[in-house]
C-alpha cells in the first residue's frame, strides 16, 4: 500500500503561518523533505491549490523572475520542484473546485477516494497541505508519515498545523537531523 506523507515547514510553536497569513521565515518553498524519489503523486486541499498552481506555474514558465511570495528569484531546488510538479499527477480535495490549469490535476471529494488512492499501485503520495486538509486527514487516520522542518523561532499568533479535532498518540520518531541555520528535520511515523 502507498503511504500518504505530509511535509510541513513550521515554527517551534507549531505554526505554519504567522499572524499576517504567511510563513515569512521560510526562504524557499522547495520540497526539502527528500520525497521526490519516493513519490509519484501529490495531494492538496482546495483552499491551497489555486495559489500553489499559480506559484509553481510562474517558476516553470519564467525561472529567472522573482516569485510573488518572496520577491526573490527561485532557488535551484524550487526550480527542480517546479519541473517535478509539472509532470506529476496532483489530486485536490475539494467540494467546490472543478477546474485546474494543470492537465494532470484530478479532483477528489471524499476521504474514501483518498483511501482508494493509497490502495492503487505506485509510489507514495506527498500531502503538500494546507493545514485544514492535513489535520482532517490525520484525524481520519489516512496520514502515514509526518515530515517536519522546524524553524528556530516562535511565531506567536498564526495558523497552527496541529489544529486536529482529537488527541493523536502513536507518533513514532524515525529520524532527527540538524540542518543549517538552527533548523531541525523530524520524521514521524503515524500509526492508525
Amino acid at each position: 500500500m502507498r503511504k500518504l506523507i505530509a511535509g510541513m515547514k513550521i515554527s517551534v510553536d507549531g505554526k505554519m503561518e504567522g499572524p499576517e497569513g504567511t510563513a515569512d521565515w521560510v526562504e524557499a518553498w522547495s520540497e526539502d523533505y527528500g520525497l521526490m524519489p519516493q513519490v509519484d503523486a501529490c495531494l492538496l486541499g482546495g483552499s491551497m491549490y489555486p495559489g500553489y498552481e499559480q506559484y509553481w506555474t510562474a517558476i516553470q514558465n519564467e525561472p529567472a523572475n522573482p516569485v510573488w511570495i518572496s520577491g526573490s528569484a527561485p532557488s535551484p531546488a524550487e526550480i527542480e520542484w517546479a519541473r517535478f510538479a509539472a509532470r506529476t499527477p496532483h489530486y485536490v480535495l475539494s467540494s467546490t473546485l472543478t477546474s485546474a490549469v494543470w492537465s494532470k490535476t484530478r479532483f477528489v471529494h471524499k476521504l474514501e477516494e483518498i483511501a482508494a488512492l493509497k490502495q492503487q499501485l505506485g509510489k507514495d503520495i506527498y500531502l503538500v497541505g494546507g493545514a485544514r486538509t492535513t489535520a482532517s486527514l490525520i484525524d481520519a487516520g489516512l496520514v502515514d508519515e509526518l515530515r517536519l522542518i522546524v524553524y528556530p523561532l516562535v511565531a506567536g499568533q498564526g495558523k497552527a498545523l496541529f489544529a486536529t479535532a482529537e488527541r493523536r498518540c502513536g507518533l513514532e520518531l524515525r529520524k532527527v537531523q540538524q540542518l543549517a541555520d538552527g533548523r531541525v528535520s523530524l520524521i514521524y511515523g503515524i500509526s492508525g
